[in-house]
């Protein structure tokens, strides 16, 4: 069942919508202040994570004057997981989207999409292109590098649930710390990190924030041919877009940006220094350039 109306937690409305097949989704939506700027803003997170990636961001982009809207999408935190592992596909979590901008009345919006949040921001403009009316991508592009694949196929679905929160932060840190070199030593990083992505237990246990059959769907790099994006990514060239691309990133490379580019001669393009797949999005050179983009645009 939709909530008509929200619970409002810590400067946002949580609301529970229904997708096209009855799964529940959870979103949270922070509202613009006064006065209201521009579209509406949806949030998309990656692979393995979940809406509470953008609880910096969402209130930043809010304080601009634009609604934010931040699902999990079906699988991932707050989310109810599908029976049905073939469902955690992007062709599906668009029309997820779709579903949820029908829910929320907001017949289009600026994306913002993080890795596999971007892939879906794609798709959603190639089956709805009146639906995205600008976007941001956050690593990731026409043009996928094998390497990173080939990382996320390393640890995706197979973690065991872990004794504290403690031990959560280190894993995270051993598995992407390379990803962020001049934070490795930063406990509290890795420590919000965990709190984002992991979930605790009824027995003090914490453990990965997402239904482990998502693994099931992931495309092995090392079996499966990695698909060139193009064609979708043409689906949001014709509008305003801008790349935000972490300088040491396993997933999308300069010459991925270069193709970007060659597509789209008047892409908008930020490269976050010494950052890996994929940025947080509130280091200064991601976030001052989305103040920017967002500015530009309806």
């Amino acid at each position: 069942m939709d909530s008509a109306g929200g619970r409002f937690i810590g400067g946002y409305e949580e609301r529970v919508v229904s997708t096209v097949d009855g799964l529940t989704i959870y979103v949270r939506e922070y509202a613009p202040l006064a006065p209201v700027t521009g579209l509406p803003v949806i949030c998309l997170h990656g692979l393995t994570r979940n809406s509470r990636d953008f609880e910096v961001i969402g209130p930043r982009i809010a304080a601009l004057g634009r609604r934010v809207i931040a699902p999990d999408m079906r699988g991932r935190g707050r989310s109810a997981n599908d029976n049905d592992p073939d469902h955690y596909v992007p062709a599906v979590y668009s029309q997820d989207v779709i579903s949820i901008l029908d829910k929320l009345e907001t017949p289009r919006a600026v994306f913002l999409g993080t890795s596999m949040g971007g892939l879906i921001t794609m798709l959603t403009a190639t089956i709805a292109p009146d639906r995205v009316a600008a976007s941001i991508i956050n690593d990731i592009g026409p043009k996928v590098e094998t390497e990173g694949l080939a990382k996320i196929a390393t640890y995706i679905g197979r973690g065991l649930p872990l004794p504290s929160w403690a031990a959560a932060a280190q894993a995270v840190r051993d598995t992407v710390g390379d990803a962020y070199p001049e934070r490795v030593h930063d406990d509290a990083f890795w420590d919000t990190f965990a709190r984002r992505t992991f979930r605790e237990l009824d027995d003090g246990r914490v453990e990965a924030d997402y239904d482990p059959n998502i693994a099931l769907t992931f495309a092995d790099p090392e079996t499966t041919p990695v698909p060139d994006l193009t064609p979708l990514f043409q689906a949001i060239a014709g509008k305003p877009l801008l790349s935000v691309h972490g300088e040491i990133s396993n997933i999308l490379s300069a010459d991925g940006v270069a193709v970007m580019r060659g597509l789209k001669p008047d892409l908008h393009t930020v490269e976050v220094p010494n950052v890996g797949h994929a940025p947080c999005l509130d280091e200064p050179e991601a976030w001052d350039a989305i103040l920017d983009f967002l500015a530009r645009v309806e």
